[in-house]
């Protein structure tokens, strides 16, 4: 199959969609299939507000109709709900082209967290917007079964993977106060990060990652380390040398630099939402306790083998295998897109 995939976020923006996307791209190749992409690339653009890193696409609907038909594709997926996935939508719609969709993040949470907009209506627009589909994939159980109560349809698992090759236990240097407690990722309200920021630990707390509220979060929080975005093998190394990797999140749908951590051998802390719930589980990979503080405690006793062998369970190979039984699943209920 020829799939073109419909998505609002894009390079230069660094998120687990974007990599995710892009690791798919490459993994569905091994499986006979290929991935072209509907991008903001070559519309104009505005910034979004209060988040001036992210750009919103004026992407009308025959700019958007010209792209899809010159990709000529066998299916289309849509992964984001912004301009460009809308568009897509009406396209196929209009068309009576099946489709389907992937749920990636918890919008709702995160306009209610920078504005105040109570989620319920933000997930009655998001449902809206996924009603059509022939499946809406998400990453783990636990959101799916979220959803379900939400009253989505048509719900399909997803997973994600990690690149072994690149993450994996090995010597470091860094001459950071032991315990080194890590955080990698979007600097943003979004993330709760003041939730690890806050909590009297022993040794280092270091964050990686940009983002609109490091500024301000470096400024409240003197004693911790912002080393802003990583890449490549500095990135590896830094998983490499942290004694925990602390996941605040509680609005993440999964949360790939979790395996990344796990893959290179720290245990993760964690509150027992939906996505380290699912991702940790009962491996023993990590420790969930609505008390962080004490959950970054425990994790210092857990054996470094412990997460590695959980994320083996996570490949980018598996992930696209998933990904491509559900379009299969989907275009063979023949779901019309319209109506």
């Amino acid at each position: 199959m020829r799939i073109l995939v419909a998505t609002d976020a894009w390079r230069p923006q660094v998120n687990g969609v974007v990599h995710t996307l892009e690791r798919l791209a490459e993994s569905v190749e091994a499986e006979g299939s290929s991935i072209a992409f509907l991008t903001p690339d070559g519309f104009a653009s505005a910034a979004l507000p209060t988040y001036a890193e992210i750009r919103l696409a004026f992407a009308t609907q025959a700019m958007v109709a010209k792209r899809v038909e010159a990709a000529k594709p066998d299916h289309v997926h849509i992964a984001t709900e912004g301009p460009i996935g809308w568009a897509t939508r009406r396209y196929c719609r209009k068309r009576r082209l099946p489709f389907t969709t992937s749920f990636h993040t918890k919008l709702p949470e995160y306009v209610e967290a920078r504005i105040g907009l109570p989620s319920w209506i933000s997930y009655a627009a998001l449902r809206n917007f996924h009603e059509p589909a022939g499946a809406v994939m998400a990453p783990t159980e636990a959101i799916i079964g979220e959803l379900k109560g939400r009253g989505f349809k048509r719900l399909a698992l997803w997973s994600r993977g990690v690149d072994h090759s690149k993450f994996f236990p090995r010597r470091t240097s860094f001459a950071f106060k032991r315990p080194m407690f890590l955080s990698v990722g979007r600097v943003a309200v979004e993330k709760n990060l003041e939730a690890f920021l806050r909590l009297d630990l022993p040794g280092s707390k270091v964050v990686v990652g940009d983002g609109p509220a490091r500024a301000q979060l470096a400024a409240a929080y003197p004693d911790a380390q912002f080393l802003g975005a990583k890449f490549g093998v500095e990135l590896a190394d830094l998983y490499a040398a942290a004694d925990v990797f602390v996941f605040p999140s509680k609005t993440d749908t999964f949360g790939n630099v979790m395996i990344e951590a796990m893959a290179s051998g720290a245990p993760v802390a964690a509150f027992p939402d939906s996505a380290p719930a699912d991702v940790i589980g009962r491996s023993g990979a990590g420790a969930l306790d609505e008390d962080l503080r004490a959950a970054c405690l425990a994790a210092l006793a857990i054996p470094r083998e412990k997460p590695r062998e959980r994320a083996l369970s996570f490949t980018w190979a598996r992930s696209a295998k998933q990904f491509l039984e559900n379009v299969r699943f989907a275009r063979a209920q023949r779901l019309p897109a319209a109506g």
